[in-house]
This record gives C-alpha cells, sequence and structure tokens, in this order.
C-alpha cells in the first residue's frame, strides 16, 4: 500500500481490494484500517459512519465503469450509433462479471440513496449513474427511437439482468452452456430486442 498517498484515498484503495477479493461482506471498518495501517478509530476522519465508507468505495466502481465506458467512446466516435450501443452494453456486462463484488456493491439500493451521506461537494452516489444513462439515451435516440429514455432504460434493465443472471449461473444453466451463446450474443439479442426495426 502506497503510504504517501492521501489516507482517505488509501482507505477507498483497501476497500476496493477488499470487495474484489471478498465481495462485500469483506468491508469491515476494522479490517480496511488494518490493511491500511491505521488505527481502526482513523477511518472516521474521513468517513463519519461505515455506510459513507462504503459509498466512496462503491463511487470508484462507477468511476472505473465510466473510465471504460470514455476509452469506448474515444475510439469509437465516428462509428453508427447501434454499434456503440452495443460495446457499452459489452462494456457493462463484462464490467459486472469481472468485478462482481463491486458492481452488486455499486447498486446497493441503501448506498445508492444516501442523500445527506455524502460530503457536500460530491454528488449522491444515485446520480452517478446519471452521465452513462444520458450518453446511452442520446445514442438510442440517434437509432430513431421514438422513445428515447424508455427504450434506453428497458435496455440498461436487459443489460444488468444478463450481467446478475449470466454471474448467478442461471443463464449458462437455461442455454445448456452452449459455448456458441456466450455473453455478447445476448448483449446483441437485447439490441435487437430494444432498437429492431428502427435505423443504424
Amino acid at each position: 500500500m502506497d503510504q504517501e498517498r492521501p489516507l482517505r484515498e488509501r482507505l477507498i484503495d483497501v476497500g476496493a481490494e477488499l470487495v474484489a477479493s471478498g465481495g462485500t461482506g469483506a468491508l469491515g471498518l476494522r479490517e480496511i484500517a488494518r490493511r491500511a495501517g491505521v488505527s481502526h478509530g482513523a477511518p472516521r476522519r474521513y468517513f463519519p459512519t461505515h455506510h459513507s465508507l462504503l459509498s466512496a468505495i462503491a463511487r470508484r466502481g462507477f468511476a472505473d465503469l465510466a473510465g471504460r465506458v470514455a476509452a469506448l467512446e474515444a475510439a469509437a466516435a465516428q462509428s453508427p450509433p447501434r454499434e456503440r450501443v452495443r460495446a457499452i452494453g459489452c462494456a457493462y456486462v463484462g464490467y459486472a462479471l469481472e468485478n462482481p463484488g463491486m458492481f452488486a456493491l455499486m447498486f446497493r439500493h441503501d448506498l445508492l440513496d444516501s442523500a445527506g451521506r455524502a460530503p457536500s461537494d460530491e454528488p449522491r452516489l444515485r446520480e452517478s449513474t446519471l452521465p452513462l444513462f444520458a450518453l446511452l439515451v442520446a445514442l438510442v435516440g440517434r437509432c430513431g427511437a421514438a422513445e428515447p429514455s424508455v427504450t434506453a432504460a428497458a435496455l440498461w434493465a436487459n443489460l444488468h439482468g444478463v450481467a446478475q443472471l449470466w454471474r448467478w449461473g442461471s443463464l449458462p444453466l437455461v442455454l445448456g452452456e452452449d459455448p456458441a451463446v456466450g455473453v455478447e450474443r445476448l448483449v446483441d439479442a437485447a439490441v435487437d430486442a430494444h432498437l429492431g426495426g428502427v435505423p443504424a
């Protein structure tokens, strides 16, 4: 652990490492403090509650996901909007499968609805989803959908379900674990289901 990093960031780093290795159940304040090399009371200087520390760790997850999408968008700015929607869908589901602990933490309702728990200069955690959703709405609109917000919301719900059900093993089970039917095929099907019949 880099002792030169500010303690607040080190605590978030440790929390992100713990959630990656042990899931949300590993995120105890004492264990985070121990691994950061500080007293068990030290995190309270930056995070008055366990909840506020978990929110900061989840915000790191949203930043990582946003970084992936930004890199995709920079590389595919001239691609048709439908291809960009598909790429975002694959990135979203891929992130969920690669980072199941963080993904589960990011979408915990009690953290997302954290009014008054974030520092005054930070948005509520729920609002961390808005830029990605706004991008999806814009791209869906460019595909010609009559109600871009509704279509984008339905597609997001579909992609989230693909991620959860694949991670839980339900989709591989019902699909017979056919190696030809992978996550990308399911993302394609979800995009076609919601954008089918509209121009690319």
